[in-house]
C-alpha cells in the first residue's frame, strides 16, 4: 500500500529508501488512504507491476449519520486506471490465492467464516448509481514465507482478521506465524466482537503482533494486555528482524 499520498515521498527520503528500486506494488484494497500515494511512487520509478483485485477501482463512499442528516464522503481510489497506466503501472489483477514470486503470496478473496466479524456499516460501494454495503471482495493481504514462520501483512483486514488468518493457514498448510502486521480494523467493533476476535487470536501460533492504522487505541490496548511483549504498535519506521 502507498498511503494517502502526502507522506510516502518524504518518508522514503527520511529513511533512505530509493523509490526507483521499487519493482512491485501490492494494493490491499481500493480505499484512498491505501492507494493515494501510488501516483507519487510511479513518478519515481519506471514500469512497475501493481498487484490488486479487479474491484480496486470501485466507487466507494463512507456515510455518517447524525439524526436525520446524512453525510456522504468519497473514499475510493483517487485515480483512473488509465492515468496510472500512463505513469507506468502494469496492473496484474487476481481474485485467487497466488504465489507472486518465491516465498511471496497474495491471499486473493477471503471467505467469511466467523459470525462475529461483521462488515463496517459506514462503508458502501456504488455501481451504476446503486449503493450497497461494501463487501470488500478486493481486500487481500500479503504473506512472506520465512524460515522463522509466516509473516502476514494486513492492509485493513476488511475481510475480518480471523477470517484472513484461517484462510492463510488453509492455503499455506502451515500454522506458525512469525508476525502479523498492519491494520486490523478492530476499531469499530463492539466490545463483545473485540473479545471474540482476541479469543480466536489466542488459538494461533503467533510470535509477534504489530498493529497499526485502523486498529484503534482501544483495541491496541486490549491486545497489549492480552499478548504482552509479543505485541507492538507498528509506527512508520518500525523495523522487524526476519
Amino acid at each position: 500500500d502507498t498511503g494517502g499520498g502526502k507522506t510516502i515521498l518524504p518518508n522514503s527520503l527520511a529513511f533512505g529508501k530509493d523509490l526507483k528500486r521499487v519493482k512491485k506494488v501490492f494494493l490491499s484494497h481500493g480505499h484512498y488512504d491505501h492507494t493515494g500515494g501510488l501516483s507519487e511512487v510511479l513518478k519515481g520509478t519506471e514500469k512497475v507491476d501493481v498487484h490488486a483485485h479487479p474491484h480496486v477501482f470501485l466507487d466507494r463512499v463512507a456515510i455518517a449519520k447524525e439524526g436525520e442528516k446524512e453525510t456522504k464522503r468519497f473514499v475510493g481510489i483517487p485515480y483512473k486506471k488509465g492515468y496510472l497506466e500512463s505513469l507506468g503501472a502494469n496492473f496484474r489483477f487476481n481474485t485467487e490465492f497466488i504465489e507472486v514470486e518465491e516465498g511471496v503470496f497474495l491471499t486473493g478473496e477471503v471467505p467469511r467464516w466467523t459470525p462475529f466479524e461483521k462488515p463496517d456499516p459506514r462503508l458502501f460501494s456504488e455501481l451504476d448509481g446503486q449503493r450497497c454495503p461494501d463487501l470488500f471482495l478486493d481486500d487481500q493481504s500479503l504473506i512472506l514465507d520465512t524460515p522463522r514462520g509466516m509473516i502476514l501483512i494486513l492492509g485493513c483486514a476488511h475481510s475480518g482478521m480471523i477470517n484472513i488468518i484461517h484462510h492463510v493457514v488453509l492455503k499455506m498448510r502451515k500454522e506458525k506465524f512469525h508476525a502479523i502486521l498492519g491494520g486490523t480494523h478492530l476499531d469499530f467493533l463492539t466490545p463483545e466482537q473485540l473479545e471474540e476476535s482476541i479469543k480466536s487470536l489466542r488459538e494461533f501460533e503467533i510470535d509477534q503482533i504489530g498493529v497499526s492504522h485502523c486498529t484503534g487505541m482501544r483495541a491496541a490496548f486490549r491486545l497489549r494486555q492480552e499478548f504482552g511483549d509479543r505485541f507492538f504498535y507498528g509506527c512508520v519506521g518500525t523495523e522487524l528482524m526476519i
